[in-house]
């Protein structure tokens, strides 16, 4: 964590600052067990590839598109072929994760109103589950995931983020089975970040963000 911290301080990201805020790594992709196997590889994430490369048959499909766009022409305004048509951190996507505990932020971003209910941040597994399959999704994380309370998770000032399909109002975050609290969810996710696998493999995430 340290280390990540220094790397994003170094590359001029701030958490004082939406536009370049420090990014970290999606590191797991086990969000259904009872319990986080941390000796297990097919618990993480493939560390080596970018979250766009992560699934085969998405790939497949932004490089079907990147074929088939027009070649650059700056007369027109057209740009070069792009592979991906999104980025692993925005201001968006930073207070789509803090939206609970920096309304005020979202509110400004939104012009005065908060997100479509459909695209808040409701789930832990399901927002793993939108960065695999999404074509517009392709973020990463950021420090909160990995310190402090996990009160960025909660819904403590019951704010009024809209209604789900069923008329629910939007709840806490739902946490993977293994974590008792987002506080717990915290803890193990950090120890995660510090196990021996993600220690060997890193570097490789390291080198596709940073160079």
């Amino acid at each position: 964590y340290d280390y990540l911290m220094y790397l994003n301080n170094e590359a001029d990201r701030s958490m004082n600052d939406l536009t370049q805020y420090p990014v970290f790594p999606h590191i797991l992709q086990d969000f259904s067990s009872e319990r986080l196997d941390l000796k297990n590889p097919e618990t993480f994430r493939d560390l080596s590839k970018p979250i766009g490369a992560l699934n085969p048959t998405r790939l497949d499909n932004f490089k079907n598109r990147f074929h088939t766009m027009p070649e650059r022409d700056d007369a027109s305004g057209i740009p070069p072929p792009f592979l991906y048509g999104t980025h692993y951190s925005t201001p968006g996507y930073v207070l789509h994760y803090l939206v609970r505990i920096a309304p005020e932020y979202m509110l400004c971003l939104q012009n005065g109103k908060f997100d479509a209910p459909d695209r808040t941040f409701l789930s832990i597994g399901d927002s793993w589950q939108s960065c695999l399959h999404n074509p517009a999704d392709l973020k990463e994380l950021i420090p909160e995931f990995f310190t402090g309370s996990g009160d960025f998770l909660q819904n403590d000032e019951d704010l009024d983020l809209g209604h789900r399909y069923s008329g629910e109002r939007l709840p806490h975050v739902d946490l993977p089975p293994w974590a008792k609290s987002p506080r717990d969810f915290i803890r193990k996710h950090a120890k995660a970040l510090e196990c021996d696998y993600v220690s060997a493999h890193l570097h490789e995430w390291i080198d596709l963000i940073f160079g």
